[in-house]
């Protein structure tokens, strides 16, 4: 197990649901501030690079990811902006769709030294002006550290597919691991299959590759080519908020148990692993997310609930 610094790049915001019943909640959420989150409650030495505001939903965010254990890194808060919001109408299935208030003038990110890992995603990968930034920290961290991504594609604020398909295989090419879902597939490579996919983004660079299925489990290729997928378990869902982000904080972190992530020793290992040396991890981020979609909002298992 790795235990140098894992740090996760990306937005920290106020998610405004609103139930089909009518009831509104607020709860923290962002999908990089939800991994940094779950990685932190899986027992893991976690930093969070962001930008939120100084006002009351600012204080509710930084108080509730530091509470779970994760710090901010210098620059992270800000008076200059309200804190980002996203309003997220869920469906009577619990399927959610999103409107988005954002901030994004990310300050230099400051890597701790030491830094094994480094994870991004989402909206702070394609917004301006702190997309810069975003890869920046990506490239600076690749000598001495491991990186993954989630594309985690937002259609109705991300802009065109050509144009953020563009994007998302820039920062393919510079993570060991990439995890998306089919969503995320069917907008950014319409009519292709997970399989197509996944080979072109190995042919990129990226040595693991999963994409999540939803209901029905989640599909990977191996760094040595192989492909499989395993089916999820059956859960009573409350709601998907956060479903993807806690997947991906047990991937990363059953990765990181394992020798694969966490600096460039563990890079070779992760580029030799096969579906065995990957299937753990991989039953991890399926135990992780089971655990969420019982809750309502962006619920990060701890390790002990695993």
């Amino acid at each position: 197990m790795s235990t140098a610094p894992v740090v996760v790049v990306g937005e920290l915001l106020v998610d405004i649901v609103h139930t089909p019943d009518g009831a509104t909640a607020e709860h923290v959420g962002g999908s990089p501030a939800n991994v940094a989150l779950g990685l932190a409650r899986l027992g893991h030495d976690t930093w969070l690079a962001t930008l939120v505001g100084t006002d009351d939903r600012g204080v509710r965010c930084t108080e509730h990811v530091e509470a779970g254990g994760v710090r901010l890194l210098p620059g992270s808060t800000s008076p200059a902006h309200p804190t980002s919001t996203a309003v997220a109408s869920l469906d009577e299935s619990g399927a959610a769709s999103y409107v988005f208030d954002l901030h994004w003038n990310l300050p230099p990110v400051q890597l701790p030294e030491g830094t094994g890992h480094v994870h991004t995603g989402s909206i702070a990968t394609t917004l301006q002006p702190g997309e810069a930034e975003v890869t920046d920290a990506l490239r600076r961290a690749r000598p001495s550290a491991t990186t993954s991504y989630d594309p985690n594609v937002r259609p109705s604020i991300m802009g065109d597919a050509d144009t953020v398909r563009a994007r998302v295989e820039e920062l393919v090419a510079l993570a060991d691991v990439v995890k998306c879902s089919e969503d995320d597939i069917s907008w950014l490579y319409a009519g292709q299959a997970a399989s197509e996919v996944m080979a072109r983004w190995a042919g990129l660079g990226a040595a693991l590759v999963v994409v999540t299925l939803g209901g029905d489990g989640v599909a990977w290729r191996a760094p040595t080519g192989e492909e499989t997928s395993e089916a999820a378990p059956s859960v009573d869902v409350v709601d998907t908020v956060g479903a993807g982000d806690s997947f991906m904080a047990g991937l990363v972190s059953g990765l990181l148990d394992d020798g694969l992530l966490g600096g460039g020793a563990a890079r070779e290992r992760l580029h030799a692993a096969g579906l065995a040396e990957v299937a753990p991890a991989i039953g991890r981020a399926l135990a992780t997310s089971g655990l969420t979609v019982r809750r309502a909002g962006a619920y990060a298992p701890t390790r002990e609930e695993i």
